[in-house]
C-alpha cells in the first residue's frame, strides 16, 4: 500500500537521491539540501508501506494569494502508471484549496497530457509571474531555450 505523509528533514537525503537522473537530463532543477530543508513543509511523499522506500514526492510552492505551483514532482520507474503520481497531484490541490489559494496551481512540465488528465489546462509561458521566471527558471540548465510547458488548475 502506497501513504501520502508530510516529508520531514529526515527525508531529505533520500528524496534529492531519487532525482539525480532527472536533474542530470536538466527534467526537474537541482534544489541544495538547504532549499528543500527551508521549503520542507510544502512536500508531500508517497511511500510504499511495506518497504518504508519514497516512492514520490511532490511540493506545493506558494508564490502569492492567489498563485500556487506543483513542483519537484517524481515517481520511480516502478511505480509509474499505478496512480501515485496523480494522488500527489490530488493532495497538493487540496492543500491549495485548504490554504485558499486565490486563482491558479501553476504547473511547469514535460508530461502536459498527465496534467491535463488531471484538469489543468495549457497556458502562454508569457503568463507565467515574471518572479517565477527569475526565482527558478534561471537556474535551469535549459535556460532561456525551455520545452517544458505551463498550465494551471483553477482552484
Amino acid at each position: 500500500m502506497i501513504r501520502l505523509q508530510k516529508a520531514t528533514l529526515d527525508d531529505i537525503t533520500a528524496m534529492r537521491e531519487m532525482v539525480v537522473d532527472e536533474i542530470n537530463d536538466g527534467v526537474i532543477l537541482n534544489r541544495t539540501s538547504d532549499e528543500v530543508a527551508t521549503n520542507i513543509r510544502s512536500y508531500i511523499l508517497a511511500k510504499d508501506d511495506k518497504s518504508g522506500k519514497i516512492v514520490g514526492y511532490g511540493a506545493l510552492h506558494i508564490h502569492s494569494v492567489r498563485l500556487a505551483e506543483i513542483r519537484s514532482l517524481i515517481v520511480s520507474s516502478e511505480y509509474r502508471g499505478c496512480g501515485v503520481g496523480r494522488d500527489i497531484v490530488a493532495n497538493l490541490l487540496k492543500e491549495a484549496k485548504e490554504l485558499r489559494v486565490g486563482e491558479d496551481v501553476l504547473v511547469l512540465t514535460y508530461l502536459p497530457e498527465f496534467f491535463k488528465r488531471l484538469g489543468f489546462v495549457e497556458i502562454a509561458k508569457e503568463n507565467i509571474p515574471e518572479h517565477k521566471i527569475w526565482a527558478d527558471c534561471i537556474k535551469c540548465i535549459h535556460f532561456p531555450i525551455c520545452n517544458e510547458v505551463a498550465l494551471v488548475y483553477k482552484v
